[in-house]
């Protein structure tokens, strides 16, 4: 549904009557609301208490006020869907899906089993001492999932389509990224609202809780000190198995593409949450792999059911 065009006001732009198009790609959905003013002509009164309205937006940067500049009628539609930002993510899964498949090395099978088994605990102790690095990066995935359920829900779910999150979160408990990409792809802002009561049930209270971080972020801090030890020796040895070795190639790759997408999440939860302007120095912080979105998890605001509102989709 089509609003009638709107004036807006600001105190860094003219009036500025051009409407401006808004991708609804994989790209965080910044809810600044434009102040609207019909343009008709109002009482003295009426034009007096509109004008004491520009007051708390004077210190709003430009950044934010370009951000506000859509028109409701994407918000609500699928005509200012952009595909390409998904297109391209489908071609980075298959990409990534046809090299663990058909190019990966798989020198050691057998090798690969033992492994799996023994970082399973289903092998008792035979003598044999794992390499520390590779049990650093197994125990660091078991955590991987935890931190992106806290980024996903609820301001990472999409409100433009059908598709939970929800599945893929589980699945990535077993498949890393290779499971969590198809959700990217399908993924389309902004997040629909949640009610105030929700917060308060599982999982949400869960997620929200500033203990789940903090414990999550120990852990990971304790398993990266734990791999920082390890000598010379056991990383030259983890680098050849990395070369021969299948599934700690695969497990590699998993760890970095969670790494490389963790902080576009952190922006997006930071945006849903109105904490960007205070909390926009953790954005760079967030490039450190799991410790820098696990500090951000551990300092983030707490969610209110506002918070993540929504104008409400428009039936079509």
């Amino acid at each position: 549904m089509l609003l009638a065009q709107s004036i807006f006001f600001s105190p860094n732009f003219p009036t500025l009557t051009k409407k401006t198009s808004f991708r609804a790609s994989l790209q965080p959905h910044n809810n600044f609301p434009p102040l609207r003013v019909s343009p008709t002509p109002k009482p003295l009164g009426v034009r007096a208490r509109i004008k004491t309205l520009f007051v708390p937006f004077q210190k709003k940067s430009g950044f934010q006020i370009c951000h506000s500049l859509k028109k409701e009628s994407e918000v609500g539609g699928n005509d200012g869907r952009d595909w390409t930002t998904s297109f391209l993510l489908f071609l980075l899964w298959a990409a990534l899906i046809y090299y663990v498949f058909f190019l990966t090395p798989n020198q050691t099978p057998s090798r690969d089993s033992y492994f799996l088994k023994k970082l399973l605990n289903l092998k008792g102790d035979d003598g044999f001492r794992m390499n520390e690095v590779l049990v650093s990066l197994w125990y660091i995935m078991g955590l991987w999932p935890l931190v992106y359920s806290m980024l996903l829900l609820p301001t990472g779910r999409s409100s433009k389509n059908s598709i939970p999150v929800w599945p893929f979160l589980i699945l990535s408990c077993f498949g890393g990224a290779y499971a969590l990409l198809p959700y990217f792809v399908l993924w389309k802002p902004p997040a629909p609202p949640v009610e105030e009561t929700q917060l308060k049930t599982w999982p949400l209270n869960f997620l929200e809780s500033k203990v789940t971080a903090l414990i999550s972020l120990v852990a990971g801090v304790a398993i990266i000190i734990y791999a920082g030890l390890a000598g010379q020796d056991v990383w030259k040895e983890f680098y050849q198995y990395f070369r021969e070795s299948k599934f700690i190639h695969i497990t590699s790759i998993d760890f970095i593409v969670l790494s490389t997408f963790a902080p576009f999440w952190v922006y997006n939860d930071m945006t849903a949450r109105k904490w960007f302007e205070k909390g926009s120095w953790l954005l760079p912080i967030s490039l450190i792999p799991f410790l820098g979105p696990g500090l951000y998890l551990l300092l983030r605001p707490s969610l209110s059911a506002e918070a993540i509102s929504q104008t409400p989709v428009e039936p079509e």
